[in-house]
């Protein structure tokens, strides 16, 4: 009698996880200067925020990567300046409260807690003027693998001749990322030249979320270290009207976005995948599966694979199905080659669904 169907036991089926990484590089030529801006988007008809492509975007081929825009909190000082209505303000507060609302939450009154340069939410160092760079789930995959990010800016002189660079990276993030965030876990970033400490943070990293958050003083260190109107780099004036933090008061969304583009040098982080795998072990032991249940497998009551009554039964094993407790076909698992089977061996099949 031909076995069809066999039941596994707990010692049959084993759970595993895996972690796997991918490293994804963004050079600064394909989000400034490859596709002369072909492959950026914006939306004059809200101007919140602008996006960038691998490839011209309008192309079938074209992959978005990231989304870039700015805004800084209702409490900050540039909320009070005299800005034109033209420029946004009130979209950049917005901006900025429903990113914070996303990433940081309310506090115990109901209001949504502003950016915490250290990460502890008591309200002190804060993050109140930032640029949002927001990557694509084609690239973050599950999340940013944790102390592998980096971001370089150019900076000094001009856009094609800069003179120096600025490199910011999640230090020691594997060991000291935070997890008071409603959005998941999330790093401090740091310049290069920093010594990690409550005040030297300059922007956020949300690894699940795969936003970074980076503060707008980041160009502001001294006298020749301003980002202004589509990157244009220099000394700053004296009334301190031409740092990053001023170019969110007096040009648009999309102009701060521009700005920080045009001084992006390059990305580097991993990504993360999550693998679950459930692992059934279909064990065939010498007196089972030894026939086919195939019509083609009788031939006038006579087993067509063998040649006379005396030798033993044998099958050729080509597939394995997973049924339900219903014998509700779920999944099928087909063998490279057909697997002799006879009552003198048995075999084991290791089986993975991957989800």
């Amino acid at each position: 009698m031909a076995s069809i169907y066999k039941t596994f036991t707990s010692n049959d089926i084993v759970s595993k996880r895996d972690l796997l990484h991918e490293a994804i590089p963004l050079t600064g030529t394909i989000v400034s200067g490859t596709y002369s801006d072909e492959n950026i988007k914006v939306y004059p008809a809200h101007d919140m925020f602008e996006s960038v492509f691998d490839y011209p975007y309008l192309s079938s081929s074209a992959n978005h990567i990231f989304d870039l825009t700015a805004g800084f909190a209702s409490d900050s000082g540039l909320s009070s300046s005299a800005v034109d209505a033209s420029l946004l303000p009130a979209k950049k507060i917005n901006i900025y409260n429903q990113m914070a609302q996303i990433l940081v939450g309310f506090d115990a009154t109901g209001s949504v807690r502003n950016f915490d340069r250290d990460g502890d939410l008591t309200g002190g160092n804060q993050l109140k003027e930032v640029f949002f760079v927001n990557f694509a789930r084609l690239l973050t995959k599950d999340e940013i693998k944790k102390q592998s990010f980096s971001i370089q800016f150019l900076t000094g002189g001009t856009v094609s001749a800069p003179t120096d660079s600025l490199t910011i990276a999640d230090y020691g993030a594997l060991t000291s990322y935070k997890t008071n965030s409603p959005a998941g876990e999330y790093g401090i970033l740091y310049t290069s030249s920093a010594t990690p400490n409550a005040n030297s943070g300059v922007g956020l990293l949300y690894y699940q979320a795969g936003i970074c958050v980076l503060t707008a003083s980041i160009f502001d260190g001294d006298a020749s270290d301003y980002i202004g109107p589509n990157g244009a780099h220099g000394a700053a004036a004296a009334d301190n009207q031409d740092t990053s933090e001023k170019l969110l008061v007096s040009g648009s969304i999309s102009g701060s976005a521009d700005a920080l583009r045009n001084r992006l040098e390059n990305i580097s982080f991993n990504n993360t995948i999550e693998i679950n795998s459930t692992i059934y072990f279909c064990r065939a032991n010498n007196n089972e599966f030894n026939y086919s249940s195939n019509p083609t497998y009788l031939s006038q009551s006579q087993i067509v694979v063998k040649n006379n009554a005396e030798e033993l039964p044998v099958a050729f094993v080509t597939s394995v199905g997973l049924y339900s407790a219903d014998n509700e076909l779920l999944a099928t698992a087909k063998l490279s080659e057909p697997l002799e089977k006879n009552p003198t061996d048995e075999f084991t099949l290791r089986v993975r669904l991957d989800y």
